[in-house]
């Protein structure tokens, strides 16, 4: 029925066939790679190009013998706390499918490594169409996006919890955090529905197969992510906007005390300075006067704080 052949020492290619399906992965492409391709497939040269740019933007081209796709998932960075994009370009036709990335996506090594190691993998995966193997492999790259997507919400969650309860400057630099991978997120998958769409809608004869349920479903997953993404957008704006005016509010707070502070020792350094002028004051030999200075200075304080207290602005 098909063989695996080993990883070719000079290339980083490695194959599986298995029936009429042939299925080449590439990780970490070099030019090569690309040269072999270009050789045994006779692939358009600019999309060649585009395997070895990681910062191609994902797209749909269709051609003679084959369609060329580039899609980008989600990965998340533990060292960095974002999530950031790894790209896979795929070339399929009618007896083969090319998978070219940089092996940050476990899901799809893991489905090429179960094909290699495993003939039921291969006869699941491959027996039908190459068309249901790309099927196979967006499906497995999509339902990678919810456990990120799960890792997300869960920040965002521990970080409105603790909004109320710990330092200000400490809960502004998290919610940047999450702002900036939240739309990190929204920008990787953005693009995503339309292409899916395309597969869902569109006839390719490169997909023998009616797949439109098939990629319908994946669009429907790349639509709730959308979805949610969009959700938490909003509240991860709802947490900044409510850190700025927790902050507002504690700042207004100290400055507020401050100058109530400030206004009830005004009178003590009012008479202090004035008796502390070099001319003739009341009291000024009196064994009292430092006492009564005390005790009016204190009843000036002590009515203005019940003053304050009375208009409630303490």
């Amino acid at each position: 029925m098909g063989a695996v052949d080993k990883k070719d020492e000079k290339l980083n290619i490695e194959t599986i066939k298995w029936g009429k399906i042939t299925w080449i992965n590439i990780e970490n492409p070099t030019g090569s790679d690309m040269e072999f391709l270009a050789k045994n497939y006779l692939f358009n040269l600019f999309d060649l190009e585009d395997c070895l740019s990681r910062i191609e933007r994902p797209k749909i081209d269709e051609y003679e013998n084959y369609l060329f796709l580039v899609l980008h998932f989600p990965v998340f960075k533990m060292e960095a706390r974002v999530t950031t994009s790894s790209q896979v370009s795929i070339f399929i036709g009618g007896d083969f499918l090319v998978t070219v990335h940089t092996g940050d996506l476990k899901p799809l090594a893991k489905l090429f490594n179960d094909c290699q190691q495993n003939e039921r993998a291969r006869e699941e995966h491959m027996e039908r169409s190459s068309g249901y193997l790309l099927y196979r492999i967006l499906d497995r790259l999509v339902d990678y996006c919810f456990p990120i997507l799960n890792r997300v919400i869960a920040n965002i969650e521990a970080a409105e919890d603790r909004l109320f309860s710990e330092p200000a400057r400490d809960t502004v630099q998290e919610i940047s955090v999450l702002r900036r991978d939240v739309m990190s997120y929204r920008r990787i998958i953005r693009h995503q529905p339309a292409i899916l769409k395309s597969l869902e809608v569109r006839e390719y004869p490169f997909l023998r197969e009616d797949l439109d349920v098939y990629f319908g479903d994946i669009g429907d997953h790349i639509g709730t992510i959308s979805e949610t993404l969009e959700e938490y957008k909003e509240v991860v704006e709802g947490l900044n906007a409510t850190s700025d005016s927790l902050f507002s509010h504690r700042t207004n707070e100290v400055m507020k005390m401050l100058t109530v502070l400030g206004t009830i020792l005004l009178p003590l350094l009012v008479i202090s300075g004035i008796y502390g002028m070099n001319v003739s004051l009341p009291f000024e030999g009196s064994s009292l006067a430092f006492p009564f200075i005390i005790l009016f200075t204190l009843c000036i304080s002590g009515g203005m704080l019940a003053y304050f207290r009375y208009r409630r602005w303490i």
